[in-house]
């Protein structure tokens, strides 16, 4: 097999990633940052975003080129978009292809893109080996972040991964839910990490949440609204915290349990609010769940490099 290694690109909304991979596919660099957001705010305008990551690029691009001893690059990939969907677009994904079209023509190299969504499901199925995944066959996999909370029947296919989303969130997603009530208790944006250490420490019994799926979608801007009041009320930070996450569990266990049996054997969760072992440890109690660990969960560009190297390769064995 040529030597040599596999560049990935990723520029979401908060991360900017840049990943290698060599030609068996063990991670050499995973790279990333995350854009400055001021204190206070739940997010980035659009064109602030592609400001930072045009920033940050040529700092991580250097910090992930440590990781090549000799060789070259074979291909780049990128993602160019949030879904493989047509009329998908964010402008923050610019900054990438950008990066990526320079480095492809520099190097030489093929340039393979790909969707931000599709980078997520390579990245967990690399980060928890479950390579049935890959086998051509239909299963329901999960994307929970900042700004996504999707179901999904999806497949892989000659053309890459292909999904119908089954369910979600109608309003909020779960991770603007964590987002929110962790600003309001006076945490940075993002707020998953320390909001979950924050529910550690709760030692109060925690009310019942009922949430409904109707033709697996759930709504959350009421439970916005009623934790916000908790937090007024109790000034409980922890018990906020623990209610929080125990609510996002509890929508993720309706959506699951509206899924068509013969997708529910084994479930793969990507996206950010994943990190999180409270959510994971509850799914394992519910499905075969297949979750990536935290640092595969987060934004990152590794999963676009794998997919890279799948389809330079033209074969499906790369783990």
């Amino acid at each position: 097999m040529k030597q040599g290694y596999y560049l990935g690109i990723d520029t979401s909304n908060y991360t900017t990633s840049v990943a290698l991979v060599d030609a068996e596919g063990h991670v050499l660099a995973n790279c990333k940052q995350l854009l400055p957001v001021s204190e206070g705010a739940c997010g980035l305008r659009q064109s602030d975003a592609l400001f930072a990551h045009t920033k940050a690029l040529p700092d991580i691009l250097r910090l992930a080129e440590k990781g090549m001893v000799d060789g070259k690059v074979l291909a780049v990939g990128v993602s160019t978009r949030p879904r493989a969907k047509e009329g998908s677009y964010m402008p923050c994904f610019l900054a990438g292809v950008s990066a990526a079209e320079a480095a492809s023509v520099a190097g030489g190299a093929p340039l393979f893109r790909f969707s931000h969504q599709c980078g997520h499901f390579m990245a967990a199925i690399h980060s928890t080996g479950a390579k049935q995944f890959l086998d051509g066959r239909e299963f329901l996999a999960f994307h929970l972040s900042g700004g996504t909370t999707e179901m999904l029947k999806a497949k892989f296919t000659e053309d890459g991964f292909i999904s119908d989303i089954i369910g979600g969130t109608a309003d909020i997603s779960v991770g603007q839910l964590i987002d929110r009530i962790g600003v309001k208790m006076g945490l940075s944006f993002p707020a998953g990490a320390a909001l979950e250490l924050l529910a550690q420490n709760n030692t109060e019994k925690l009310p019942k949440a009922k949430i409904v799926s109707k033709d697996g979608f759930v709504n959350l801007s009421g439970f916005e609204n009623k934790i916000t009041q908790l937090y007024e009320t109790t000034k409980s930070p922890s018990f906020v915290a623990a209610y929080t996450l125990y609510v996002v569990g509890e929508a993720i266990s309706a959506m699951l349990n509206s899924a068509p049996d013969h997708l529910r054997e084994d479930v793969l969760f990507s996206g950010g609010v994943m990190s999180c072992r409270y959510l994971k440890d509850k799914m394992n109690t519910m499905c075969n769940a297949f979750c990536a660990e935290p640092v595969f969960s987060s934004d990152n560009a590794v999963g676009i490099a794998l997919l890279a190297r799948l389809f330079h390769q033209k074969e499906q064995t790369f783990i």
